[in-house]
Protein backbone atom coordinates (compact mmCIF):
# COMPACT_ATOMS: atom_id res chain seq x y z
CA UNK A 1 0.00 0.00 0.00
CA UNK A 2 1.28 3.37 -0.80
CA UNK A 3 0.69 6.26 1.37
CA UNK A 4 0.37 10.02 0.25
CA UNK A 5 2.78 12.35 2.12
CA UNK A 6 2.77 15.81 2.49
CA UNK A 7 5.95 17.67 1.12
CA UNK A 8 7.10 19.51 5.19
CA UNK A 9 6.52 15.14 6.26
CA UNK A 10 9.41 14.24 3.76
CA UNK A 11 11.33 17.08 4.58
CA UNK A 12 11.02 16.57 8.12
CA UNK A 13 12.30 12.51 7.40
CA UNK A 14 15.75 12.49 9.17
CA UNK A 15 18.77 11.86 7.01
CA UNK A 16 16.98 13.59 4.04
CA UNK A 17 17.73 17.49 4.92
CA UNK A 18 19.73 17.92 1.68
CA UNK A 19 16.65 17.28 -0.78
CA UNK A 20 14.98 19.74 -1.87
CA UNK A 21 11.53 19.39 -2.17
CA UNK A 22 8.84 20.87 -3.64
CA UNK A 23 4.94 20.53 -3.94
CA UNK A 24 5.25 16.85 -5.63
CA UNK A 25 8.49 16.02 -6.18
CA UNK A 26 11.97 16.00 -3.84
CA UNK A 27 15.38 16.17 -5.85
CA UNK A 28 19.01 16.02 -4.94
CA UNK A 29 22.65 16.16 -6.78
CA UNK A 30 24.87 14.53 -5.99
CA UNK A 31 28.94 15.38 -6.56
CA UNK A 32 30.91 12.83 -8.42
CA UNK A 33 34.76 12.87 -8.50
CA UNK A 34 34.25 11.78 -12.03
CA UNK A 35 31.83 10.64 -15.48
CA UNK A 36 32.56 6.83 -14.83
CA UNK A 37 31.84 7.16 -10.91
CA UNK A 38 29.17 8.95 -11.94
CA UNK A 39 28.10 6.29 -13.95
CA UNK A 40 28.75 3.22 -11.57
CA UNK A 41 26.42 5.53 -8.66
CA UNK A 42 23.85 5.24 -11.59
CA UNK A 43 23.97 1.77 -11.51
CA UNK A 44 23.85 1.87 -7.97
CA UNK A 45 20.56 3.56 -7.78
CA UNK A 46 18.58 1.27 -10.74
CA UNK A 47 19.98 -1.51 -8.72
CA UNK A 48 17.80 0.17 -5.30
CA UNK A 49 15.19 1.34 -7.72
CA UNK A 50 14.36 -2.23 -9.23
CA UNK A 51 14.74 -3.72 -5.86
CA UNK A 52 12.26 -0.89 -4.19
CA UNK A 53 9.82 -1.41 -7.61
CA UNK A 54 10.37 2.67 -7.57
CA UNK A 55 12.12 4.32 -10.20
CA UNK A 56 13.23 8.01 -9.56
CA UNK A 57 14.83 10.24 -12.79
CA UNK A 58 18.10 10.61 -12.87
CA UNK A 59 20.27 13.15 -15.06
CA UNK A 60 23.94 11.95 -15.08
CA UNK A 61 26.36 15.01 -15.61
CA UNK A 62 30.62 14.79 -15.48
CA UNK A 63 31.24 15.39 -12.04
CA UNK A 64 27.40 15.02 -10.65
CA UNK A 65 24.34 13.13 -10.95
CA UNK A 66 20.83 14.58 -9.94
CA UNK A 67 17.93 12.67 -8.91
CA UNK A 68 14.41 13.42 -9.21
CA UNK A 69 11.70 11.57 -7.36
CA UNK A 70 7.89 11.14 -6.87
CA UNK A 71 5.06 8.56 -7.25
CA UNK A 72 3.23 9.18 -10.32
CA UNK A 73 0.75 6.99 -9.44
CA UNK A 74 -0.50 9.11 -6.61
CA UNK A 75 0.05 12.89 -8.10
CA UNK A 76 2.84 13.80 -5.19
CA UNK A 77 5.08 12.29 -2.42
CA UNK A 78 4.91 9.04 -0.39
CA UNK A 79 6.32 6.95 1.63
CA UNK A 80 8.10 5.56 -1.60
CA UNK A 81 9.91 8.30 -2.25
CA UNK A 82 10.93 8.47 1.19
CA UNK A 83 12.29 4.68 1.38
CA UNK A 84 14.31 5.40 -1.75
CA UNK A 85 15.71 8.72 -1.11
CA UNK A 86 17.11 7.02 2.00
CA UNK A 87 18.61 4.41 0.21
CA UNK A 88 20.00 6.42 -2.09
CA UNK A 89 21.60 9.22 0.09
CA UNK A 90 23.34 6.28 2.28
CA UNK A 91 24.73 4.70 -0.87
CA UNK A 92 26.08 8.29 -1.86
CA UNK A 93 27.75 8.23 1.57
CA UNK A 94 29.07 5.02 1.43
CA UNK A 95 30.79 6.60 -1.38
CA UNK A 96 31.96 9.66 -0.56
CA UNK A 97 29.62 11.91 -2.85
CA UNK A 98 28.38 14.90 -1.42
CA UNK A 99 25.42 16.88 -2.10
CA UNK A 100 25.42 20.02 -3.74
CA UNK A 101 24.30 22.74 -1.83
Amino acid sequence: MVTSITPEEFRATDGLEDWRVDADSASITFSTPDFNAGADFVADIAAIADELDHHPDVDLRYASVTVRTTTHSEGGLTDHDVALALRITRAADQLGFAPER
